[in-house]
């Protein structure tokens, strides 16, 4: 089974964004051909459902927030990410679908089933098939951040239930996903997570 959809996930600050890019770079220098996104975003329509998700003006309710996370995502998987695994590309996203999944089903309480149904629906089966878990404390990733945006804000409650959520994933789905000590310094984070996908490649 091919396994080039890979997204990266963990709590805010973990590192997600540095880290998949820089594993993106070392892909293509292993010979493949890689198309590299983010959520929320990645398409004009994405991009500006992402301003409404993380501006810091105002208060959002968690079924809206899920349902504008799945709105995006449904777009981009039609748009970008489908295309370029269907033309042999392989995909590397900073956060996916497992993102709502930690952050709305679980840290939420609107359930982790119940959010999955629901970005089901509009990804028409176009699902990581390899998801990097950065794991580290929370509260250190909060301090790692350089900009807080909404959700970020809310603080280490919201982030404790969210890395709880994504630790309850891996477990459930021990073949999808490859966790990483986020900890660790960036060289080695990078190095481990290249050499976990390009094994299950």
């Amino acid at each position: 089974m091919s396994r080039r959809y890979v997204a990266f996930e963990g709590v805010d600050g973990a590192g997600k964004t540095t880290v998949a890019r820089r594993a993106a770079a070392a892909f293509e220098g292993a010979g493949h051909e890689v198309v590299f996104v983010r959520e929320p975003g990645g398409t004009p329509i994405g991009e500006g459902i992402r301003r409404l998700l993380l501006d810091r003006g105002g208060s959002m309710e968690a079924w809206t927030e899920a349902m504008l996370f799945a709105a995006q995502r449904a777009q981009l998987a039609a748009e970008v990410i489908g295309p370029a695994l269907r033309e042999g590309r392989a995909v590397v996203s900073d956060r996916s679908v497992y993102s709502s999944l930690a952050y709305q089903g679980g840290a939420r309480g609107l359930g982790i089933e119940a959010v999955r149904r629901v970005n089901a629906a509009g990804l028409l089966g176009v699902w990581p098939e390899q998801v990097v878990l950065l794991r580290i404390d929370p509260e250190a990733g909060l301090r790692r951040e350089d900009e807080a945006d909404r959700i970020s804000i809310e603080g280490i409650g919201l982030q404790a239930r969210v890395a709880a959520a994504y630790d309850e994933l891996a477990a459930g789905e021990p073949d999808r996903f490859v966790v990483v000590d986020a900890a660790r310094p960036l060289d080695d984070v990078v190095a481990a997570a290249v050499r976990e996908v390009l094994a299950r490649w």
